[in-house]
């Protein structure tokens, strides 16, 4: 299984109720055997140009794990659910990750080492 980022654009009108877009979505992904592995809500933002009529649209970014023909089924039902203005599959590039666990490790570490010394001024 590959990772994936998937930024989904859902109309701004079900701003109020955003849950069955939201279901459908997590659904469409586990239906084909993929995995939400992060979920970030970035909310409601202007466009940099109108979309299907529409000034405005809620962000919702995933990362998710998927087997190799899962993409296409994906794009494919993402452009037909009306809830859905827009959205991008793109795969993970495996040194972006590779890089975020080394800083993560240093910010880990750094964090230890403050506690460390906290410790001993005592």
């Amino acid at each position: 299984m590959k990772n994936y980022e998937l930024t989904v654009l859902i109309h701004p009108d079900l701003e109020m109720n955003l849950e069955p877009a939201l279901t459908k979505v997590k659904d469409l992904v586990e239906k084909n055997g993929g995995k939400i592995t992060k979920e970030v809500a970035d909310g409601k933002k202007r466009l940099a140009y109108p979309i299907k009529g529409q000034d405005f649209a809620v962000y919702y970014y995933y990362e998710v794990e998927l087997p190799a023909d899962a993409p296409a089924k994906i794009e494919r039902e993402l452009n037909i659910v009306d809830e859905v203005l827009r959205h991008l599959l793109v795969v993970v590039d495996e040194r972006k990750l590779k890089y975020e666990a080394k800083q993560a490790a240093r910010q880990a570490h750094r964090m230890e080492a403050d506690e460390d010394e906290s410790e001993g001024e005592e």
